[in-house]
């Protein structure tokens, strides 16, 4: 199965090891599985390295208990010259209940050359596929 380009989804598990305290996967643990797909989805429609400039918004909707599959899914929804906007949502469940909206972010992602600097995003290959 393949994903369109500049999207992405991933599944995670919410283990007891990605909880706080009161058994409801980490804030921080929330981000870097978003951070993850906004990479993943932007490194997708670069074809090249990325990195994050910044996270626009983070909201964190409901909290997901341990036990619960995370499914986050990642698209980039405006490209630049070298940066991306990526918008990234996370739908929770566990067998017997419907998937609920619990996270939802933008992050800002720009592409780089092997120096790490800003790097063109070429759209040859999108141009193609939108033909």
């Amino acid at each position: 199965m393949t994903t369109p380009v500049g999207t992405t989804e991933l599944r995670e598990l919410v283990l007891p090891v990605h909880a706080n305290h009161r058994g409801t996967l980490f804030a921080g643990q929330g981000l870097q599985l978003m951070s993850k797909a906004a990479f993943l989805a932007a490194r997708g429609l670069a074809q090249r390295e990325v990195v994050m400039a910044e996270v626009t918004s983070v909201s964190f909707l409901s909290p997901v208990p341990v036990g619960y599959q995370l499914v986050l899914r990642g698209w980039v929804s405006r490209i630049g010259r070298c940066s991306m906007t990526v918008c990234v949502t996370g739908l929770a469940d566990v067998p017997g209940v419907p998937a609920e909206e619990v996270l939802k972010g933008v992050f800002e992602m720009v592409a780089v050359d092997a120096a790490g600097r800003p790097a063109a995003i070429d759209r040859s290959y999108l141009d193609k596929e939108a033909a």
